[in-house]
């Protein structure tokens, strides 16, 4: 797919890394000479230098004969404008990375003014935490068909009554209906079949409705869906999380440096305590409960800051504890100090338009609707459409010849997810979602080994 990038900072530069290195063929505009000069050196891309919103500039990267733009500067009004523009002379589809929340309303609605999708960073990072405390006990939490199924990721505790269990007996010790999909081990992808056994230390995936999976954590004995929550960093992340969890009844309580901030937080948001100090002093976090919250979010604009304050807050044993950092290379100090959940804004944003990249470029079929990468992107969680070109209607799984590495982990019918065996079967209609090690499948075809 032709594809033109621009914005060069750090979403850009990550888009621009990973989908040149899935074989499209990428253009990147910068108004700053020695960042293109550096993409062009780094990774087989063709660069432009100048204004975005120009029209000379997105001629000259040839945008009437892309698929694709994406703008990802750090200015919403450049990067719609730019959208508006490139479609005007022929691009067709258009993303915009926006974090202002009135762009949110006023595009609403795809295709307006010629925008495919509207990414805000903010809001992407805040839904991904507000999903986390949901299941406290998980690292990361996503969903499929509109919410109906989550894919949860959790780490088992050397103490865990999980540790030297069979999945084929599973179902014989927890009443929930879970399915572990995935799982990594010492660095590992595996795919597991129903002889594995689970260990200590294992990062376990499941597939499961809402219910079973606060069933299937109620069992293991672990905590439920926070209900107090201290934030720090009253961010427009922060904003965004507080209105979610005032709608889920959650209580928010935010610490801010900035007074101007804390009122403006105050004069939108009716259920949040706000509270005007600094969320570093650790004497003020134990003076506002930090010993007797359910879960613990460092939202401050330093990654460094919100390290600290994390560790603080593990060290007080608080049962949930969620990081912003936008410095990957921190991740592995917060894994070993035992603080797992971590979130990028960064990240969000560029796993969001990637998997939207991968949609738009199955030009075959229209079958896949959702798609996940985990595992450092070495497996995923496909969610296809089963529609008149599937081969293998009414046949028992067991029966398909499948490929190896791939598992079908949920099947959605009629609203209804069906935990699948051996013995069920994909009908017309149905979404399935498929884990596998290939990246190549594009078509629910693509799973049989034909």
């Amino acid at each position: 797919m032709d594809i033109i990038i621009s914005g060069l900072g750090a979403v850009g530069t990550t888009l621009m890394r990973q989908l040149s290195k899935e074989g499209h063929n990428i253009v990147v505009i910068d108004s700053n000479s020695q960042k293109v000069e550096e993409a062009i050196n780094t990774c087989d891309v063709k660069g432009v230098i100048g204004n975005c919103a120009s029209s000379e500039v997105l001629k000259e990267a040839r945008v009437g004969s892309a698929e694709l733009l994406i703008a990802s500067t750090s200015d919403d009004e450049l990067n719609i404008l730019c959208c508006i523009i490139a479609n005007k002379l022929g691009v067709k589809k258009t993303i915009a990375r926006a974090s202002k929340p009135e762009y949110l309303e006023l595009f609403e609605n795809e295709g307006d003014l010629g925008l495919s999708l509207m990414v805000n960073p903010q809001y992407e990072a805040a839904m991904e935490i507000s999903r986390m405390l949901r299941f406290p006990s998980a690292i990361t939490v996503n969903h499929f068909s509109g919410g109906k199924v989550e894919l949860v990721e959790f780490r088992v505790a050397e103490n865990s009554p999980l540790v030297g269990i069979g999945l084929k007996d599973l179902g014989k010790s927890f009443k929930a209906k879970v399915l572990i999909c995935a799982v990594q081990r010492d660095g590992k992808a595996i795919i597991p079949s129903g002889d594995f056994v689970i260990q200590a230390e294992d990062r376990l995936f499941l597939t499961a409705t809402t219910k079973n999976i606060s069933m299937f954590f109620k069992q293991l004995g672990w905590n439920k869906q926070a209900r107090n929550v201290i934030i720090v960093g009253g961010s427009r992340t922060c904003f965004y999380l507080c209105e979610e969890l005032e709608h889920a009844g959650i209580h928010a309580k935010v610490i801010e440096k900035n007074k101007k901030r804390c009122s403006s937080l105050s004069e939108v948001l009716n259920k949040t305590e706000i509270i005007w100090g600094d969320g570093t002093d650790q004497q003020l976090l134990i003076d506002e409960g930090l010993d007797h919250t359910d879960a613990f979010v460092a939202l401050s604009s330093l990654d460094e800051q919100n390290i600290i304050m994390s560790m603080f807050a593990a060290s007080r044993e608080v049962p949930k504890v969620i990081t912003k950092i936008d410095q990957l290379g921190y991740y592995d100090m917060l894994q070993k100090s035992g603080i797992y959940s971590a979130v990028s804004t960064k990240n969000s944003t560029a796993d969001h338009i990637i998997r939207f990249v991968r949609i738009i470029g199955n030009k075959d079929s229209q079958s896949v609707q959702r798609i996940f990468q985990i595992i450092d992107h070495t497996t995923e969680v496909l969610e296809f459409r089963a529609t008149d070109t599937f081969k293998k209607f009414g046949v028992a799984i067991q029966n398909m010849e499948l490929k190896k590495h791939l598992l079908v982990a949920g099947i959605i019918r009629d609203g209804v997810l069906i935990t699948p065996t051996g013995q069920d079967t994909i009908e017309k209609g149905d979404s399935v979602i498929i884990v596998t090690k290939d990246d190549t499948l594009s078509d629910l075809n693509d799973i049989l080994n034909v």
